[in-house]
């Protein structure tokens, strides 16, 4: 996103984050804050600046621990991002751009029914529920300070440095590990993070943005399977998939405790972009199978291969 930023002609980028990066582009300002949380001041970093784009926040965990989950999700992505946009109101901020999450919308689809812009948000953990007051904190506010608010909820992110299952994914194809794979026939959204910044910038300026949800993908959604066979040509291996029924995969998350993450795999996960792409005159840049492409590339060089 950095990078995207500083080639805009007269923008000018600050960054706010816990750990200074080793490196930044050119004409980058960083500053240095102690962390989300509802006292945090923001001062130093908005002085000057007309738009945020929040992308920070406590992000779902497959282990947590917390003893109140909810609680601790609203403590960073609600009461925290609230410090952060009364002060961005305070500054003389004029937008300001979440990314939310497609959490709100709920976990699963069916197939050929995505979630849409003015689907009814279903969150189904303390995560998406989070995220979703955010959005309706942010739109509050919006309508009394008259900040203009813009949310972009995305699927799943990958590219260059992606981490967690998708990470795994690939460490798994590129030992040849045999996967259960080959007979799931469902249907996943996914957005490259060049896709996605791509998008942000321009919610960051396009009038017809403000106070508006944008749901975010890459234009073409895969099953499983042909992720895996993507993956694998960008990794340089043949993907060992055998057939093995959802049935089958469904109890086995059961009797390990990791019907989650297996559901995951097997389940729909649509959205519809066309409300995005008409209201902005957008379309994703990067196509899917360079993405992958691009994701594996960087895959294989970090594992030295």
């Amino acid at each position: 996103m950095l990078a995207r930023l500083c080639a805009e002609p007269a923008v000018r980028v600050r960054i706010a984050v816990r750990r200074p990066p080793d490196e930044l582009p050119a004409g980058v300002e960083c500053v240095r804050i102690d962390g989300l949380s509802a006292s945090q001041h923001w001062d130093e970093a908005m002085q000057g600046i007309d738009v945020v784009i929040h992308a920070a926040a406590r992000v779902h965990v497959m282990d947590e621990r917390a003893a109140d989950p909810l609680a601790e999700f609203r403590a960073v992505n609600v009461e925290a991002t609230r410090q952060l946009a009364r002060q961005a109101v305070a500054a003389g901020v004029k937008r300001f751009v979440y990314l939310s999450s497609i959490k709100v919308n709920g976990e699963e689809t069916e197939p050929g029914r995505p979630y849409r812009a003015d689907s009814v948000a279903q969150p189904q953990d303390p995560y998406g529920q989070s995220k979703l007051e955010a959005e309706q904190m942010l739109f509050a506010m919006g309508e009394e300070t008259g900040l203009e608010v813009v949310v972009v909820r995305p699927p799943l992110v990958y590219g260059p440095g992606v981490k967690a299952n998708f990470a795994s994914l690939m460490g798994a194809l590129q030992r040849r590990l045999p996967l259960p794979f080959a007979s799931i026939d469902n249907r996943r959204s996914l957005v490259a993070r060049d896709n996605l910044v791509d998008l942000l910038l321009l919610c960051a300026r396009h009038p017809a943005a403000v106070g508006q949800v944008f749901l975010v993908s890459d234009g073409q959604d895969m099953s499983t399977a042909q992720l895996c066979r993507e993956l694998s040509e960008g990794l340089g291996v043949r993907p060992r998939l055998l057939p093995v029924p959802a049935p089958a995969l469904r109890a086995l998350g059961l009797l390990t405790g990791r019907s989650q993450q297996v559901q995951r795999l097997l389940g729909s996960l649509q959205v519809d972009i066309l409300s995005t792409c008409q209201v902005l005159g957008w379309q994703p840049p990067v196509s899917v199978r360079q993405a992958i492409r691009e994701t594996a590339q960087w895959y294989r060089e970090r594992r030295g291969q």
